[in-house]
């Protein structure tokens, strides 16, 4: 390890991830080049699956929390001791050289950013998606992505808000793209078609462009959820 570079602390958000967990810890296991990443803080919103168990048997350090994804990856950073904080959804698998493209883009200034996706799907449709998270715009950012950020940057911006329920990525993206330059790594992380293989792809796409809608529009983190909820939950 080399300590004069920054160090990476990893945290991941779950509830009830069984299915998912291993295969997110091994391929950070398997992915990782640079010798930087200090820790994997698994943050568990209340499981009553073994998705504890899985993340304590591969070395994660698990951290109970209250349930909300944003109320978790806060108490995420609030727990890292890295200088680098790394928001990644489970059913979101890092490149080759993840770390080292974070310590990569941070050195050169670039204290957030992201990687481009694609999605462990051929579907024509979902790859266009995909092909648009190149686009440096706060529009095309989403936490499947995965995020990069200093943990300075990350307390000068205030954090997650955690009245949201969902949205709460982009809300937090599009206050970070105000304050600084943005990275989108050249590289792609892989994430899981699983919500669009169940709801459709049309279908999914048409609910999740209404809540950029609504958001642009006003509606508040209440109004969002209750949508999300009669929409895209059921």
């Amino acid at each position: 390890m080399k300590e004069n570079k920054p160090q990476i602390s990893i945290i991941i958000p779950v509830l009830n991830e069984e299915d998912y967990i291993k295969k997110v810890l091994l391929a950070i296991r398997e992915n990782a080049t640079s010798g930087n990443v200090k820790e994997v803080l698994v943050i568990d919103g209340g499981s009553t699956d073994i998705t504890v168990k899985e993340a304590s048997g591969l070395g994660a350090t698990v951290i109970s929390s209250d349930k909300g994804r944003a109320k978790q990856m806060n108490l995420g950073a609030e727990k890292a001791t890295g200088d680098i904080l790394y928001f990644l959804h489970v059913d979101t698998l890092p490149p080759k050289g993840f770390d080292t493209h974070i310590l990569d883009s941070f050195n050169k200034r670039f204290e957030v950013g992201c990687f481009r996706l694609r999605f462990d799907s051929p579907d024509r449709i979902l790859r266009f998606f995909a092909w648009c998270t190149r686009i440096n715009h706060h529009i095309c950012r989403g936490g499947d992505q995965s995020l990069y950020i200093s943990k300075k940057l990350f307390h000068k911006a205030g954090g997650f808000d955690e009245a949201y329920t969902i949205y709460e990525d982009n809300e937090f993206i599009q206050r970070i793209y105000k304050l600084t330059p943005f990275k989108v790594i050249p590289s792609t992380v892989e994430t899981s078609a699983r919500r669009y293989e169940k709801k459709g792809v049309l279908a999914l796409q048409y609910r999740f462009a209404m809540v950029h809608l609504k958001h642009y529009s006003g509606a508040g983190p209440a109004a969002l959820h209750r949508y999300y909820q009669e929409y895209i939950a059921v």
